[in-house]
């Protein structure tokens, strides 16, 4: 078995999000490093429960791709967006999508990994998450549009 977790790409980012949320899904490389005091959180551990991978959605993002997988109308996401909270029913269903992102990482010959734990925008994070979420590691920055709901940024990192 390879010790390393694969990097995934922005296509196969983007392949994911828009086969799990039905509609067109367009990513740009070279985003920004998302902030993790304003984001949606997902750790991923292997199966010794150590921190593998961490991905990170802007409030923004989390607000569409919670709406969009739950057929909420958009209007909820571009308000939860514009007030900086994200409703418990959007925070649910972009949980969702953090679960299938660990599909990403789960290569033959990788380490299986899960996800752990997933964190609320504005929640504090636990000191070895933050360190590693503003670290240059192996990581992909992207920034998101979700057709018919609107964009957001997208940071996923493999340490």
């Amino acid at each position: 078995m390879s010790d390393a977790t694969p990097l995934p790409n922005a296509k196969e980012v983007r392949d994911l999000v828009e086969g799990l949320l039905g509609r067109d899904v367009e990513v740009q490389t070279g985003g920004a490093m998302v902030d993790p005091a304003g984001a949606l959180v997902g750790t991923y551990v292997d199966r010794t429960r150590a921190l593998q991978a961490v991905v990170l959605l802007d409030l923004p993002l989390a607000a569409h791709v919670g709406a969009a997988i739950g057929l909420v109308p958009a209007h909820a996401s571009a308000e939860a967006a514009a007030d900086g909270v994200l409703p418990p029913t959007l925070a649910e269903n972009a949980a969702e999508v953090l679960n299938v992102i660990a599909s990403l990482f789960n290569a033959d010959g990788a380490p299986h990994l899960k996800l752990d734990t997933v964190h609320a925008p504005g929640a504090p994070l636990p000191a070895d998450v933050a360190s590693w979420a503003l670290a240059y590691v192996r990581r992909t920055d992207l920034d998101v549009e979700v057709s018919g709901y609107g964009r957001g940024s997208f940071s996923l990192l493999v340490l």
